[in-house]
């Protein structure tokens, strides 16, 4: 048994619990890595979908500018030159 000190009480604990614990907390650990990732590339995925949906936005008023731009035209001729 291992004895550790924790402010002023003495905690024992089993060589192999001790063991056990730190190889769960590493694979927590490990998880919680990897969580992150995950959550890194959804978070970059989302930035992108954003910018391209940005741009869609962009392009469908610059087309309804043009639509808007023929329509003007077609019905008021004298408009023009």
């Amino acid at each position: 048994m291992e004895s550790y000190k924790t402010g002023e009480a003495q905690v024992f604990v089993k060589i192999e619990d001790y063991k056990d614990t730190l190889e769960l907390l590493g694979l927590i650990k490990e998880k919680v890595a990897d969580a992150k990732k995950v959550l890194e590339d959804i978070h970059a995925l989302k930035s992108d979908e954003d910018s391209e949906l940005e741009l869609w936005n962009s392009t469908l008023d610059e087309i309804e500018k043009r639509v808007e731009n023929i329509d003007n035209a077609l019905f008021e001729p004298e408009r023009i030159g």
